[in-house]
C-alpha cells in the first residue's frame, strides 16, 4: 500500500524539517489540535475517466485525440437552426460534441476560413457568439463551449488563431473557424506584444463578422457562461452595443443596465454585445484603424477613447441607453452585478447579496497570470477538469485550520489586524505543504479569509461604495502566488514539487467517487506516546498519526525552505506614500518584532528571500 510504504520509509529516515516543526507545529499546538484529512487515492482510473473531455492534448496528430465525450445526447445543444448554402458542405457536425468518425478525414483549412455562409450555418434568432484564442487556452475553450451547451446555447463559433487549435477542436465536434493569424500555439503574457497582437484580432474579426448583417456577442475565453444571455440580451433592442465593465460600485440594485452618469469603471471589451448597425460599423472600423496605426494603444482603452469622443446625453428616461461615439450610437452598460467581473464575483459576491443570479463571470481583477485565472474558476467549481485531475499520483491532503474568532471579527480591519490574520493562516498552511512535501501528497488548499482587498493601486482597504464585506473569503491569489505555486522549479534547488488544489475540489461534483469515499484522518502527535510512529492503523478508525517533529534529510528542509519562500506575494496597497505595497513572509514568525510595513527605499523592494 502506497500509504504505509510513505509512513515507514518516513519514520526510519534521518531528521528533517527539525526547524519547521519546531517553529511551526509548536505554535498550533498551544493553539489548538487540528485535524488533517488525507484522501487515499487510488491509481485505478474512475468509471468515468474515459468519458472525459480530455483538454490536455498532447499528440499533434489530431486523429489520435481522445474523441470520447462525458456529453450525453440529452445534454448536447439543438441544431443550428439554419442550414448552409446549396452546395456548401457543412465542415461540422450537425450537433456540439458530435465527434467525426476517426475513419473520416479532416476537411482542408480553407473550408474553415471565415464566410458569411459559415457564420450563417451557427447563427440563430440572427445572433451569433463568438470566442477566440490559441491552442494554450484549449482548456478555456472547451469549459466555455461545456457551459454554453449545458444551458442548450449551440449558435456559438470559436476563433482558432493557430492551426493546431483548429483541428483539435474540429476533432471534439466544436464548431471552429480558422481566423489566419498564424499566432504561436503558447500561453502569452498580458501587456506583451503577443498580447496586443491577440487584441487586435479581435477587432479585425469583429470588423469582419458584422458586415454579415448579424448581431455578435464577443467574449473572452477568460469568462463562463451561468445563465443564458440571449432573452436578457433580447431585452433591449434599441441598444447598438451593451458592453460590460469594471465597475465595482453598484448604480442599480436589480439587473437592469448601469446608470450610465454613474459608471466610473472602464467598458470592458470581455464580454460586449454588438448590432450590425451603421454606428456601430462605423465605431469598429474607426476602433480597429486606431489601433493598426499604433501598436502602443491597448485595444480597451481605444474602445472606451472612442466612446467618450462624444457620451451623453440619455437616449430616453426609460431605457438606461447612452449616445456615444457619433451622437447617434445607442450604448448600454451591462450590470456588473449580474454580468460579473473578477472583483464583484470573487471578492463582493454582489449577486448574492443582490439576490440576483449572475449571467456571467469574467476572471479579471485577479493575479497570477493565467494560472491565477484558472485557479479562480476552479475555486468557483467552474472550470473543466479531467478525472485524473482530481486524483493524483500519491494521494490528497487536506486539513481545516483553527482560526480564533478574534482574529476574524474582533477590532478595527486595518493593515495590522489583516497580517495578523494572514500569517496565522499562513503558518498552518507553510506546515501543510510540509507534510505534503513529506508524504508526496497533493495538498487542498484551505478557503482563506482576508480582512482587506487587494488591488493594484492604493486604497483604503476596501473600496468605498463596493459591497465588499470584512471579513472575507479571498481568492488564493490575493495572498500566494499562484502561477509560482504551480510552476515547475528545478529540483535540485527547490526539492520536490508540492502539487495544490483548490479548497472547492472536494465539494466538487467532478470528484470521483472512489476518491471522495477514502478517507484517512492523520493526526499530529506528540512524539513517543502510543501509536505516534507515522504507522497506519486501521483498527483505530482509520487514523494515523503523525509526529510533530518528522525525520528527513536537514538539506531537504532548506529547499522546502527556498522553494516556499517564493509562493506568498504582496498586500497592496497603501495611500499617500511612496512604496505602499507590502510583502507577504513565510517566515515571518522567524524575525522578532516583525511588523507589515512597506519597504522603506528602493533598494529594500524586493521579496523576503
Amino acid at each position: 500500500m502506497a500509504w504505509r510504504n510513505g509512513c515507514e520509509e518516513l519514520t526510519q529516515s534521518k531528521p528533517l524539517f527539525l526547524t519547521i516543526y519546531t517553529v511551526v507545529i509548536i505554535g498550533i499546538v498551544v493553539s489548538s489540535f487540528y485535524v488533517f484529512s488525507a484522501i487515499y487515492s487510488s491509481n485505478t482510473p474512475s468509471a468515468h475517466s474515459s468519458a472525459w473531455l480530455s483538454s490536455s492534448i498532447s499528440t499533434e496528430d489530431p486523429h489520435h485525440i481522445d474523441q470520447t465525450l462525458n456529453i450525453s445526447h440529452s445534454e448536447k445543444a439543438h441544431n443550428v437552426s439554419t442550414t448552409p448554402s446549396p452546395g456548401k458542405q457543412n465542415v461540422w457536425p450537425s450537433s456540439v460534441w458530435d465527434i467525426p468518425p476517426s475513419n473520416k478525414r479532416m476537411p482542408p483549412l480553407k473550408d474553415f476560413r471565415l464566410t458569411k455562409e459559415l457564420v450563417q450555418q451557427r447563427v440563430k434568432d440572427n445572433v451569433v457568439i463568438v470566442t477566440f484564442g490559441n491552442y494554450a487556452f484549449m482548456d478555456f475553450i472547451l469549459t466555455w463551449v461545456k457551459k454554453l451547451t449545458d444551458l442548450e446555447v449551440s449558435n456559438f463559433l470559436v476563433g482558432a488563431m493557430d492551426t493546431k487549435l483548429v483541428e483539435a477542436l474540429y476533432w471534439k465536434g466544436v464548431p471552429v473557424f480558422d481566423m489566419g493569424s498564424h499566432m504561436s500555439t503558447v500561453d502569452v503574457g498580458w501587456g506583451s506584444p503577443t498580447f496586443h497582437k491577440m487584441g487586435r484580432e479581435k477587432i479585425i474579426l469583429l470588423d469582419s463578422i458584422l458586415p454579415f448583417g448579424f448581431e455578435v456577442l464577443m467574449c473572452d475565453t477568460d469568462m463562463v457562461w451561468l445563465k443564458n444571455p440571449l432573452p436578457y440580451l433580447a431585452r433591449y433592442p434599441g441598444a447598438d452595443i451593451l458592453t460590460s465593465s469594471d465597475q465595482v460600485i453598484p448604480t442599480v440594485v436589480d439587473d437592469s443596465l448601469e446608470v450610465w452618469q454613474e459608471v466610473s469603471g472602464a467598458y470592458n471589451i470581455g464580454l460586449f454585445h454588438w448590432r450590425p448597425t451603421e454606428s456601430a460599423t462605423n465605431l469598429v472600423k474607426q476602433w480597429k484603424e486606431m489601433l493598426l496605426a499604433d501598436d502602443k494603444i491597448w485595444d480597451q482603452s481605444g474602445f472606451n477613447d472612442i466612446l467618450h469622443n462624444q457620451l451623453g446625453p440619455s437616449v430616453d428616461d426609460d431605457s438606461g441607453f447612452v449616445f456615444a461615439f457619433d451622437g447617434k450610437l445607442k450604448l448600454g452598460i451591462l450590470p456588473a452585478s449580474v454580468f460579473c467581473s473578477g472583483h464583484t464575483y470573487f471578492v463582493q459576491a454582489m449577486y448574492q447579496q443582490l439576490r440576483l443570479e449572475p449571467y456571467a463571470v469574467h476572471a479579471t481583477f485577479q493575479y497570477g497570470g493565467t494560472e491565477g485565472k484558472r485557479h479562480r474558476l476552479r475555486e468557483a467549481m467552474f472550470f473543466l477538469d479531467p478525472p485524473e485531475y482530481y486524483n493524483p499520483p500519491g494521494g490528497l491532503l487536506s486539513f481545516k485550520p483553527s482560526i480564533p474568532k478574534s482574529l476574524l471579527l474582533s477590532g478595527e480591519h486595518n493593515v495590522d489586524s489583516h497580517f495578523t490574520l494572514i500569517n496565522h493562516q499562513m503558518k498552518q498552511i507553510r506546515t501543510a505543504l510540509a507534510i505534503a512535501s513529506l508524504l508526496n501528497r497533493t495538498l487542498v488548499m484551505p478557503p482563506l479569509w482576508c480582512r482587506l482587498d487587494r488591488l493594484w493601486f492604493p486604497h483604503p482597504g476596501v473600496l468605498e461604495g463596493s459591497l465588499t464585506r470584512q471579513p472575507f473569503l479571498c481568492p488564493l491569489d490575493h495572498v500566494f502566488e499562484v502561477n509560482v505555486m504551480l510552476k515547475k522549479l528545478p529540483e535540485e534547488e527547490f526539492g520536490p514539487e508540492i502539487g495544490i488544489r483548490e479548497y472547492s475540489m472536494l465539494d466538487n461534483p467532478s470528484l470521483p467517487s472512489e476518491v471522495k469515499n477514502s478517507w484517512l484522518d492523520v493526526q499530529l502527535c506528540k512524539e513517543g506516546t502510543q501509536d505516534c510512529d507515522g504507522s497506519y492503523n486501521t483498527t483505530v478508525g482509520g487514523v494515523l498519526k503523525f509526529p510533530k517533529h518528522s525525520n528527513e534529510e536537514m538539506e531537504r528542509e532548506d529547499k522546502f525552505r527556498n522553494r516556499v519562500k517564493r509562493y506568498v506575494g504582496i498586500w497592496c496597497c497603501m495611500p499617500d506614500i511612496p512604496i505602499g505595497h507590502i510583502y507577504y513572509d513565510m517566515y515571518w514568525d522567524e524575525k522578532p518584532g516583525w511588523k507589515p510595513i512597506p519597504p522603506q527605499s528602493p533598494k529594500d523592494d524586493h521579496p523576503p528571500l
